[in-house]
Protein backbone atom coordinates (compact mmCIF):
# COMPACT_ATOMS: atom_id res chain seq x y z
CA UNK A 1 0.00 0.00 0.00
CA UNK A 2 1.15 3.36 -0.86
CA UNK A 3 2.15 5.81 1.87
CA UNK A 4 0.89 8.94 0.62
CA UNK A 5 2.15 11.41 3.43
CA UNK A 6 4.86 13.32 1.19
CA UNK A 7 2.11 14.19 -0.80
CA UNK A 8 0.65 16.26 2.26
CA UNK A 9 4.05 16.98 3.28
CA UNK A 10 4.77 18.49 0.36
CA UNK A 11 1.53 20.37 0.02
CA UNK A 12 2.25 21.69 3.62
CA UNK A 13 5.88 22.42 3.15
CA UNK A 14 5.57 24.26 -0.30
CA UNK A 15 2.43 26.52 0.73
CA UNK A 16 4.22 27.13 4.43
CA UNK A 17 7.24 28.39 2.47
CA UNK A 18 5.77 30.49 -0.32
CA UNK A 19 3.78 32.72 2.05
CA UNK A 20 7.71 33.01 4.36
CA UNK A 21 9.25 33.71 1.34
CA UNK A 22 6.65 36.13 -0.24
CA UNK A 23 6.34 38.47 2.49
CA UNK A 24 10.12 38.50 2.51
CA UNK A 25 10.16 38.69 -1.54
CA UNK A 26 7.88 41.81 -0.96
CA UNK A 27 9.89 43.99 1.82
CA UNK A 28 13.11 42.83 -0.32
CA UNK A 29 11.72 43.82 -3.61
CA UNK A 30 10.87 47.59 -2.35
CA UNK A 31 14.01 48.12 -0.33
CA UNK A 32 15.98 46.98 -3.67
CA UNK A 33 13.92 48.66 -6.22
CA UNK A 34 14.79 51.96 -4.28
CA UNK A 35 18.38 51.32 -4.32
CA UNK A 36 20.84 53.04 -6.77
CA UNK A 37 24.21 51.54 -7.74
CA UNK A 38 26.95 49.42 -7.41
CA UNK A 39 25.31 48.56 -4.09
CA UNK A 40 21.94 47.64 -5.97
CA UNK A 41 24.16 45.24 -8.22
CA UNK A 42 25.65 43.57 -5.15
CA UNK A 43 22.33 42.78 -2.97
CA UNK A 44 20.29 41.95 -6.04
CA UNK A 45 23.13 39.39 -6.70
CA UNK A 46 22.82 38.04 -2.91
CA UNK A 47 19.33 37.87 -3.02
CA UNK A 48 19.91 36.56 -6.48
CA UNK A 49 22.28 33.30 -5.11
CA UNK A 50 19.95 30.53 -4.28
CA UNK A 51 18.68 30.67 -7.40
CA UNK A 52 21.77 29.57 -9.17
CA UNK A 53 23.26 27.52 -6.80
CA UNK A 54 23.40 24.20 -6.71
CA UNK A 55 21.03 22.99 -3.74
CA UNK A 56 23.31 20.74 -2.02
CA UNK A 57 25.13 24.19 -1.59
CA UNK A 58 22.51 25.79 -0.72
CA UNK A 59 21.70 23.22 2.04
CA UNK A 60 25.51 23.57 3.50
CA UNK A 61 24.68 26.63 4.24
CA UNK A 62 21.64 26.52 5.91
CA UNK A 63 23.84 23.70 7.84
CA UNK A 64 26.50 25.87 8.59
CA UNK A 65 23.61 28.71 10.02
CA UNK A 66 21.42 26.26 11.82
CA UNK A 67 23.69 23.00 13.01
CA UNK A 68 23.71 22.38 16.05
CA UNK A 69 27.28 23.59 16.79
CA UNK A 70 26.33 27.02 15.24
CA UNK A 71 26.04 29.98 17.24
CA UNK A 72 22.45 29.82 15.87
CA UNK A 73 21.79 26.36 16.80
CA UNK A 74 23.24 26.45 19.80
CA UNK A 75 20.74 29.52 20.60
CA UNK A 76 17.48 27.87 19.33
CA UNK A 77 18.62 24.31 21.56
CA UNK A 78 18.17 26.53 24.73
CA UNK A 79 14.99 27.08 23.83
CA UNK A 80 14.03 24.00 23.20
CA UNK A 81 14.03 24.26 19.20
CA UNK A 82 15.55 21.34 16.83
CA UNK A 83 15.47 22.74 13.40
CA UNK A 84 17.81 20.08 12.11
CA UNK A 85 15.91 17.01 10.51
CA UNK A 86 12.61 18.57 11.21
CA UNK A 87 9.51 19.54 9.17
CA UNK A 88 10.67 23.16 9.86
CA UNK A 89 14.07 22.45 8.00
CA UNK A 90 12.14 21.33 5.00
CA UNK A 91 10.15 24.63 5.17
CA UNK A 92 13.44 26.39 5.72
CA UNK A 93 15.09 24.99 2.56
CA UNK A 94 11.80 25.61 0.31
CA UNK A 95 12.07 29.25 1.53
CA UNK A 96 14.96 30.17 0.36
CA UNK A 97 14.99 28.66 -2.82
CA UNK A 98 11.66 30.03 -3.63
CA UNK A 99 12.39 33.34 -2.24
CA UNK A 100 14.60 34.63 -5.96
CA UNK A 101 11.78 33.35 -7.59
CA UNK A 102 9.10 35.70 -6.19
CA UNK A 103 11.54 38.25 -5.23
CA UNK A 104 12.86 39.05 -8.96
CA UNK A 105 9.74 38.75 -10.23
CA UNK A 106 8.01 41.20 -7.88
CA UNK A 107 10.61 43.61 -8.13
CA UNK A 108 10.65 43.57 -12.06
CA UNK A 109 6.94 44.42 -11.54
CA UNK A 110 7.51 47.22 -9.00
CA UNK A 111 10.38 49.00 -11.28
CA UNK A 112 7.88 48.85 -14.18
CA UNK A 113 5.74 51.29 -12.45
CA UNK A 114 5.44 54.84 -14.43
CA UNK A 115 7.46 57.48 -12.16
CA UNK A 116 4.55 59.73 -12.57
CA UNK A 117 1.88 57.66 -10.64
CA UNK A 118 4.65 57.92 -7.40
CA UNK A 119 5.14 61.18 -7.79
CA UNK A 120 1.68 61.96 -7.76
CA UNK A 121 1.19 59.92 -4.50
CA UNK A 122 4.06 62.04 -2.73
CA UNK A 123 2.18 65.24 -3.66
CA UNK A 124 -0.97 64.24 -1.66
CA UNK A 125 1.54 64.16 1.43
CA UNK A 126 1.68 60.22 1.57
CA UNK A 127 4.30 58.05 3.08
CA UNK A 128 6.86 55.64 0.76
CA UNK A 129 5.42 52.90 3.24
CA UNK A 130 1.84 54.01 2.39
CA UNK A 131 2.58 54.51 -0.95
CA UNK A 132 4.21 51.16 -1.59
CA UNK A 133 1.32 49.32 -0.04
CA UNK A 134 -1.77 51.13 -1.17
CA UNK A 135 -0.56 52.15 -4.77
CA UNK A 136 2.65 50.14 -5.87
CA UNK A 137 1.33 46.68 -4.61
CA UNK A 138 -2.09 46.96 -6.09
CA UNK A 139 -0.64 48.07 -9.24
CA UNK A 140 2.08 44.77 -9.03
CA UNK A 141 -0.83 42.64 -8.10
CA UNK A 142 -0.63 40.63 -10.93
CA UNK A 143 3.39 40.05 -10.62
CA UNK A 144 2.64 39.41 -7.46
CA UNK A 145 0.56 36.41 -7.92
CA UNK A 146 3.17 35.38 -10.63
CA UNK A 147 5.80 34.98 -8.29
CA UNK A 148 3.84 33.64 -5.77
CA UNK A 149 3.10 30.79 -8.17
CA UNK A 150 6.47 30.00 -9.55
CA UNK A 151 7.97 30.37 -6.05
CA UNK A 152 5.28 27.32 -5.05
CA UNK A 153 6.41 25.38 -7.98
CA UNK A 154 9.96 25.94 -7.13
CA UNK A 155 9.42 25.07 -2.98
CA UNK A 156 7.31 21.84 -4.62
CA UNK A 157 10.54 20.39 -6.49
CA UNK A 158 12.87 21.17 -3.95
CA UNK A 159 14.97 18.55 -3.28
CA UNK A 160 18.49 18.71 -2.31
CA UNK A 161 18.68 21.51 0.32
CA UNK A 162 15.92 19.43 1.67
CA UNK A 163 17.64 16.42 1.84
CA UNK A 164 20.85 17.88 3.98
CA UNK A 165 18.98 19.85 6.25
CA UNK A 166 15.74 17.59 6.92
CA UNK A 167 16.43 14.52 6.03
CA UNK A 168 14.97 11.67 4.39
CA UNK A 169 12.13 10.83 7.69
CA UNK A 170 8.86 9.02 6.20
CA UNK A 171 6.00 10.62 8.02
CA UNK A 172 8.07 13.77 8.31
CA UNK A 173 10.33 15.75 6.07
CA UNK A 174 9.67 12.91 3.10
CA UNK A 175 8.39 15.30 0.46
CA UNK A 176 7.73 14.06 -2.92
CA UNK A 177 11.31 14.70 -4.63
CA UNK A 178 12.66 13.07 -1.69
CA UNK A 179 10.11 9.99 -2.00
CA UNK A 180 11.21 10.09 -5.88
CA UNK A 181 15.22 9.84 -4.56
CA UNK A 182 14.30 6.65 -2.25
CA UNK A 183 12.28 4.46 -4.32
CA UNK A 184 14.10 4.80 -7.29
CA UNK A 185 17.47 4.11 -4.91
CA UNK A 186 15.27 0.88 -3.58
CA UNK A 187 14.69 -0.18 -6.98
CA UNK A 188 11.20 0.71 -6.60
CA UNK A 189 10.63 2.44 -10.10
CA UNK A 190 6.90 1.60 -10.01
CA UNK A 191 6.78 3.90 -7.13
CA UNK A 192 8.86 6.17 -8.08
CA UNK A 193 7.20 6.88 -11.31
CA UNK A 194 3.57 7.24 -9.53
CA UNK A 195 5.44 10.35 -7.73
CA UNK A 196 6.80 11.43 -10.67
CA UNK A 197 3.60 11.64 -12.27
CA UNK A 198 1.74 13.43 -8.93
CA UNK A 199 4.34 16.31 -8.76
CA UNK A 200 4.16 16.64 -12.48
CA UNK A 201 0.56 16.99 -12.79
CA UNK A 202 0.32 19.50 -9.55
CA UNK A 203 3.23 21.65 -11.08
CA UNK A 204 1.28 21.77 -14.54
CA UNK A 205 -2.31 22.50 -13.55
CA UNK A 206 0.04 25.37 -11.03
CA UNK A 207 1.70 27.27 -13.99
CA UNK A 208 -0.68 26.54 -16.72
CA UNK A 209 -3.48 28.98 -15.09
CA UNK A 210 -0.86 31.37 -14.87
CA UNK A 211 0.25 31.18 -18.44
CA UNK A 212 -3.46 31.56 -19.67
CA UNK A 213 -3.70 35.05 -17.27
CA UNK A 214 -0.96 35.91 -18.67
CA UNK A 215 -1.93 35.74 -22.35
CA UNK A 216 -5.44 37.44 -21.42
CA UNK A 217 -3.30 40.74 -20.25
CA UNK A 218 -0.80 40.84 -23.89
Amino acid sequence: MTDWSPLFISLKTSLCATVIAFFLGIVAARLVAGMNGKSKAAVDCILTLPLVLPPTVVGFFLLLIFGWNSPVGQLLRKVGIRIIFSWEAAVIAAAVVAFPLIYRTIRASLEQIEPSILDAARTLGLSEWTIFWRVMLPICLPGCAAGAVLGFARALGEFGATLMIAGNIPGKTQTIPVAIWSAAGGNEMNIALIWVLIIVSISFFVLFPLNIFGKSRL
